[in-house]
């Protein structure tokens, strides 16, 4: 399979950035195409909602950034995996940019799976990300392949990479 993940943290050696890269190693070993990409380090603004990607655009959008990277992947994935850390209870600003750009595509028409990856220093924190990622999957009807999450005594760990490990047999 095609995999794509999108990782959010702007922490290069972060904690979601080992789980994103751990997912990308057990997937790679398991046989599939995987591409990373760590968005944070990308210049993508949100969607401006002006609609010229619904009509002269022909589901282009006018703003040309480095989302124009993500688009051609995003176009030929067919499991997209969503790692963020949390913020402010909920997925990082950096990963919300590259998903509300979505919208002029509608929804990644390859895409079957969905997988999360989520890290935050407290335990009670996932609950808005959690519900934000089922909605974008239960609208452009993914799988959801799972959810790994790791607070902080959890952060790289044996035990969360083996759970990164059991989500990517999941595929």
């Amino acid at each position: 399979m095609n995999i794509l993940i999108l990782q959010g943290s702007p922490r290069a050696n972060g904690n979601t950035a080992w789980m994103a890269e751990e997912f990308k190693k057990a997937a790679e070993a398991a046989g599939h195409k995987v591409t990373l990409v760590n968005v944070a380090r990308k210049k993508i603004a949100g969607c401006l909602a002006c609609e010229y990607c619904h009509g002269k655009g022909e589901g282009a959008c006018v703003q040309k950034d480095d989302m124009q990277e993500i688009y051609p992947l995003l176009a030929e994935a067919e499991v997209l995996v969503l790692a963020s850390p949390i913020y402010y209870f909920t997925l990082s600003a950096q990963i919300q940019a590259p998903i509300q750009r979505f919208y002029s595509m509608m929804k990644p028409a390859n895409v079957k799976k969905t997988a999360l990856l989520l890290s935050s220093y407290s335990p009670d924190v996932y609950d808005a990300a959690i519900a934000e990622y089922k909605l974008i999957a239960g609208f452009c009807g993914y799988e959801d392949t799972g959810i790994v999450t790791a607070k902080l005594d959890e952060q790289k760990t044996d035990e969360t990479k083996q759970k990164v490990i059991d989500l990517v047999a999941k595929l």
